[in-house]
């Protein structure tokens, strides 16, 4: 009996990764050698883009996106997520290639999918998930970052920011691309929450991200600062709404009590 994971597509964004590339797709061919791979290259000047397509050309399973200038890594994902849509993916994969998260534990996301969940979050800050190499304070500031979110915005999740994912294609299906912020790296909590709120199934599965060794990381300050902002809105948009249903809720009730009561009355 087949599986959704059986059509699996991991996409992996690249921008000056020549010396990463390698290892990270080995590791993912050697780890899960049933999936496709997809390398959605930026236009990298060091030859990444090029050195892909020289690897792809001796590996069917794995294929190449070369996009113009440098778009930005939500940019990436939508395009990346777009060609696997065209070619009937049911399940789509986001991989860093920094060997930050780890190919070995891909299966761990894939068994939720396998097992009904319709988005599955690797995740750092559950019960078995690990952080390997980060300086004390960028983890404090991850973690205290993902702590607001999860206040913020509900949902339960502990890990919102964490990019090693795993969708059905039906949800992808569901989100309007075009419409995610690019405000940092904000487009992963978004994403997040806007399956949260179509009420599809969304699970964490606890997963060690270990910092790159090779290559200079691509993220920078700003985002801290435009991220929780960006969230700080939808927090407040949220809770309003949801203050909103429920007097909608109580005072349909309300009324429907005291017409009861009249009828009782009347009666």
């Amino acid at each position: 009996m087949s599986k959704p994971s059986d059509s699996t597509l991991v996409i992996i964004p690249t921008y000056n990764e020549l010396e990463n590339l390698p290892l990270i797709t080995s590791r993912v061919r050697k780890s899960n050698p049933e999936v496709d791979i997809l390398i959605v290259d930026d236009n990298s000047p060091d030859g990444t883009g090029e050195a892909a397509d020289a690897m792809a050309a001796k590996d069917d399973h794995m294929h190449v996106l070369h996009r113009e200038g440098k778009g930005g890594l939500c940019g990436a994902y939508i395009a990346g997520f777009r060609w696997g849509l065209d070619r009937d993916y049911q399940v789509l994969c986001e991989m860093d290639a920094d060997g930050s998260h780890a190919p070995e534990q891909l299966h761990l996301l894939l068994e939720q999918v396998d097992d009904g969940a319709d988005l599955v979050i690797g995740s750092r800050y559950i019960p078995g998930g690990e952080v390997v190499n980060w300086p004390k304070q960028r983890w404090v500031l991850s973690k205290g970052g993902n702590l607001y979110i999860s206040l913020a915005l509900g949902g339960g999740i502990k890990d919102m920011t964490a990019g090693y994912r795993a969708f059905r294609r039906n949800v992808l299906e569901h989100l309007d691309l075009d419409d995610l912020s690019n405000a940092g790296y904000i487009f992963q909590v978004e994403i997040a929450f806007r399956v949260l709120q179509a009420d599809f199934d969304v699970r964490e599965v606890p997963i060690t991200f270990t910092e790159r060794e090779i290559g200079e990381s691509k993220l920078d300050g700003s985002f801290v600062k435009d991220s929780l902002a960006e969230v700080t809105k939808w927090g407040v948009k949220h809770r309003t709404q949801q203050i909103k249903h429920f007097a909608e809720v109580t005072g349909g009730l309300a009324k429907h009590e005291i017409s009861r009561l009249r009828r009782r009355w009347i009666i």
